[in-house]
This record gives C-alpha cells, sequence and structure tokens, in this order.
C-alpha cells in the first residue's frame, strides 16, 4: 500500500478563520491509498479545521496540501469535488426539503449524466436510499440523514472522502452503522479521514490515527498502537481503557 505513496499530504499547515488568530499550527498527515486514517483529540484542538482546510473552506496561511504530489492547496470545494475528494460535514449536511433522490443529485451535479450509474452503485452500500428515494430528507432520522450525506459525497466517485464527527449526535445503534459503513467504503476501494469524536471505536477501524491537540501533531501511530500507548490512553481516552 504504501510504495504508491500518499494520495493526500498534508504538510506543516497553519490556518484560522479569523486574521491573526491560528486554528492549526503546524499540522501534517498523510493518506495512502486504501487506508482508514482517524482524527482524534480534545474539543477545540482544530480537527474539523483541519479537514476543512484540505478541502478549500479554511485558508492555508503556510504549508501545503498536495494529491497525489500535486499540489491543491487553496483550491475551492468544487476544484476538490473535480479532483477526487468528497466531504461530508457535521451539520447541515443535507437538503432537508429535497427528496433522497434529489440530494443524491445534488452530489453528482457536475456529471448529471453519471447519476443512474452513480446511484445504484451508492444504493448497493446504502439499499435504504434506493428503497425511500422519493422521501424527502426531513423525514429522516439522524442516522438515516447521515447516510443521505454519505451517499451524496460518494456521487461522483471520489478517490477520497473526508467525514467530520460521522456519528455525532446519533444513538449508539446508528452510530455503529456509520462505522460499519466506513468500513464498507474503504473495502470499495475509497480512501477515508474521519475526525470523530468517539475515539474509541474511530481507532478500532482506522489504520493509522493522528491525534491533535492545540492545533498541531501531537500523537500518530496505527489504530492499535494509539489505543495500546497508556500516554493516550490517560490524556485522551479518559476511562475508555478498557480491553
Amino acid at each position: 500500500m504504501n510504495e504508491l505513496g500518499p494520495l493526500i499530504q498534508v504538510d506543516d499547515i497553519v490556518a484560522g478563520y479569523l486574521p491573526g488568530v491560528d486554528i492549526l499550527n503546524g499540522c501534517s498527515l498523510d493518506l495512502h491509498p486504501g487506508e482508514v486514517i482517524g482524527i482524534i483529540g480534545p474539543n477545540g484542538a482544530g480537527k474539523s479545521t483541519l479537514l476543512k482546510a484540505v478541502f478549500g473552506l479554511v485558508d492555508i496561511r503556510s504549508g501545503s496540501v498536495s494529491m497525489a504530489n500535486e499540489d491543491i492547496t487553496g483550491l475551492r470545494p468544487h476544484e476538490l469535488v473535480s479532483r477526487g475528494i468528497g466531504f461530508v460535514p457535521q451539520t447541515d449536511n443535507v437538503f432537508p426539503r429535497l427528496t433522497i433522490k434529489e440530494n443524491l443529485e445534488m452530489g453528482a451535479f457536475q456529471e448529471p449524466s453519471q447519476f443512474e450509474p452513480r446511484f445504484e452503485a451508492v444504493a448497493e452500500l446504502f439499499p435504504l436510499l434506493a428503497e425511500r428515494r422519493d422521501q424527502r430528507a426531513d423525514g429522516l432520522s439522524g442516522g438515516q440523514r447521515q447516510m443521505v450525506a454519505i451517499g451524496r459525497a460518494l456521487m461522483m466517485d471520489p478517490q477520497v472522502v473526508l467525514l467530520d464527527e460521522p456519528s455525532a449526535g446519533l444513538s449508539p445503534a446508528y452510530q455503529d452503522q456509520v462505522f460499519e459503513q466506513v468500513t464498507r467504503i474503504a473495502q470499495h476501494g475509497v480512501s477515508l479521514i474521519m475526525v470523530e469524536q468517539n475515539a474509541r471505536r474511530c481507532l478500532e477501524i482506522c489504520d493509522r490515527g493522528y491525534v491533535l491537540d492545540q492545533g498541531t501533531n501531537a500523537y500518530t501511530g496505527t489504530g492499535r498502537e494509539l489505543l495500546d500507548d497508556s500516554k493516550v490512553v490517560s490524556l485522551y481516552l479518559g476511562t475508555l481503557m478498557g480491553s
């Protein structure tokens, strides 16, 4: 896997929302083809900001982001979608007044002629989207809306999907479904970077993890290594030590 080189490489980026106020203070990560990368850390560590910076939603003041050795720093979201990057935000991630089908059509807006084959491919992962294709999104549960949001991100057949807190606000049953869905998506050849508050579950399914703290890398390693690291457990996983 790693001999192909990074699919996404983030080098020492500094970024923030307000002039003179940096949220990220030199973050780096790399994502190789076929990997699931987890990003964990305390609230305010810059996890979501890192995803948004990669996706062109936050200005990068220094450092760089590249995809397959091509510099994509500062490109706008629609340009990144056309290059094979999908993004699922934590909130406001569906169009509530549109049907499931219409939401997914929005995901394929750059290639509308490919809607039907892509819809069929996404429906293989999420059969409910086909079963309820004419139902409006505002009648769906939180977990079902998350399914629509992830499905929409997959409509352009991306190489990479960025997931921002996919299990946030969901019932335990739907949280389990989300993590199962992430694993299935990866098995279909999509690489994923996932920011997640449920640190233990995230590390259990990811190939490698990054712990952010105060806008910079605090720890990195395989999911198993981080789960077994006593400092990571005591500082970031609290009472979740378990097995």
